[in-house]
């Protein structure tokens, strides 16, 4: 049967909170008896999921990390059923989405989705031949938040700002040498952001694609911050902008 890994209590508990009916068994180290497992225990048994007792040195092997909680559960794959079309369609007022551009690390993009649920970002984007996609690591580091943000890869990432473009949403850009602050800029309405990896940032073409480019203030002796920071900063700015406009 196709199935695949989450691991830890977070991605698996929204998972059994979420879709139960796709979690196939969970596997938990017998020589964890604290609350926070018994509980855990508790919530997918009564779920009606399967059990089974395992090890630490098990379960590692399992799920090929030692970062799993005592918690491993198989699932079945959640049927992708929308495209972005689809998602942007399905949106009741203004969109906000997050654009990663050459975010390659697993553990990054995991804290990027998570950024994006709690914000309320109706989608994350990223280019198939600069990213990495949802694994275990990704879901574990997302809390839940891999099950609940749809995340496209698209084969040009440039078209498909264009294509964002021709539905109004803005395209906003960070940039560390970009001339305007993030909190000068007007984000209020559809919008788009685009952050690109440490160091090398956005790619050139992405970046002219870009409406606006706008940089983090940075008052410290470091000169940039990890993407899912940077993430939630712009997102939350957003959210900030969009209730003192609801309150006006």
């Amino acid at each position: 049967m196709n199935h695949k890994l989450l691991i830890g209590f977070h991605a698996v508990g929204v998972r059994i909170k979420v879709h139960p009916q796709t979690v196939l068994e969970i596997q938990i180290d017998s020589a964890r008896r604290d609350q926070r497992m018994r509980q855990f225990a508790q919530r997918a048994q009564e779920a009606g999921i399967r059990i089974l007792p395992s090890n630490d040195a098990l379960l590692t092997k399992t799920c090929g990390t030692p970062r799993h909680q005592g918690v491993v559960a198989r699932v079945q794959p959640l049927p992708v059923s929308h495209s972005l079309d689809d998602t942007l369609d399905a949106v009741s007022g203004e969109p906000l989405l997050l654009v990663l551009d050459g975010v390659t690390d697993p553990h990054n993009l995991g804290a990027c989705l998570r950024v994006a649920d709690g914000a309320g970002a109706c989608a994350v984007i990223a280019p198939k031949d600069h990213a990495v996609g949802v694994n275990a690591t990704v879901a574990k580091v997302a809390s839940g938040a891999a099950e609940t943000v749809p995340y496209f890869m698209v084969t040009n990432l440039a078209r498909t700002l264009a294509e964002l473009k021709e539905r109004e949403i803005r395209i906003v850009g960070l940039a560390d040498d970009a001339g305007e602050s993030l909190y000068a800029r007007d984000l209020r309405g559809p919008l788009a952001f685009v952050l690109g990896a440490e160091g090398s940032g956005l790619r050139q073409l992405t970046r002219k694609t870009c409406d606006a480019l706008v940089h983090l203030p940075m008052l410290g002796a470091v000169d940039s911050l990890n993407v899912s920071v940077a993430s939630g900063i712009c997102l939350y700015e957003a959210l900030r902008q969009r209730a003192g406009a609801q309150g006006e």
